[in-house]
């Protein structure tokens, strides 16, 4: 795994409570989370659109969506759940705790999600030292939470 990958993964994961912080900012102003998660996809389409415009992919063929599994549309609700449950939660929980339970959440899943190869991953079956380290990230937020 190159090193490129790993600094742009925790880049991503930097702006996380970052993204969760100025979106419940932003909510304050404009009358809650859910006018807020709209004002978030609006900006960060908008943003696409002009990375887009510039990059100028290939875009595909109206054939390509219909190829798609129905199932992988809902990518986008993820995205509106994430984004929504965040921008309510950060100012109740604060960053670390909200956080703590998002990564929480995400490793239950992806135990769950890599043992039957689900939404196209491949098995990866679960084993003791990987439902230890979940357990250990529970722990963790127990932690967090607790102090």
């Amino acid at each position: 795994m190159g090193w490129a990958y790993i600094t742009l993964a925790l880049f991503a994961g930097i702006v996380v409570p970052v993204q969760a912080g100025l979106n419940a900012v932003m909510a304050r102003h404009i009358g809650g989370a859910l006018n807020a998660t709209f004002l978030s996809f609006i900006i960060g389409t908008s943003a696409l659109a002009i990375i887009l415009a510039v990059t100028r992919p290939a875009l595909p063929g109206i054939a390509a969506f219909g190829q798609v599994p129905v199932w992988a549309y809902a990518g986008g609700l993820m995205g509106l759940i994430y984004v929504a449950s965040s921008t309510f939660l950060a100012p109740k929980l604060g960053a670390a705790t909200l956080l703590a339970l998002v990564i929480a959440g995400q490793m239950i899943a992806s135990l769950i999600i890599d043992q039957y190869g689900l939404v196209g991953f491949p098995e990866n079956p679960i084993t003791l030292l990987r439902v230890l380290g979940v357990v250990l990230l529970v722990a963790g937020v127990v932690l967090i939470r607790a102090f």
